[in-house]
């Protein structure tokens, strides 16, 4: 009698450790399926107060990547995101230039030399109760 409690024992141990493996394969296979390896990227920004920025200026943000100007008809933004393969422009006098397939715009964001089609996006700056900037930036990949 012994024998056989011992051996429906381990018959049951058995049992419960196959189960408990199928349940953990089973749950690190969901969590797999459910992995994002790009999280979304950030698409508002805080750019602090209005008296940061004077009339006039031209304040180039490189945590967006994006162009700020203040002029007399208020704040925009440009988006400094090659339209051609997504690359950060630079700037290159009054305009701006891709470094990787040699793309060049104007101050305005205009295509002033290909291989990129379109110009470079304006981007959304408001005022918050605040009285501070924010800018608001779709991500690049929603942009086409």
């Amino acid at each position: 009698m012994a024998g056989a409690s011992r051996r429906d024992f381990l018959k049951l141990v058995r049992e419960a450790l196959l189960w408990l493996s199928a349940a953990l394969g089973f749950a690190g296979l969901i969590r797999f399926l459910d992995y994002d390896p790009y999280p979304a990227p950030k698409t508002e920004f805080e750019l602090g107060p209005i008296e940061m920025y004077p009339p006039g200026s031209r304040t180039l943000l490189p945590e967006v990547p994006a162009v700020l100007f203040h002029t007399g008809e208020g704040y925009s933004a440009l988006s400094l995101v090659c339209t051609h393969l997504g690359c950060t422009v630079e700037e290159q006098g009054q305009g701006f230039q891709c470094p990787c397939h040699g793309s060049r715009f104007n101050g305005t964001g205009q295509v002033t030399h290909g291989p990129a089609a379109q110009a470079l996006h304006t981007l959304r700056v408001e005022t918050n109760d605040q009285n501070e900037l924010v800018l608001y930036k779709t991500p690049w990949s929603q942009t086409q």
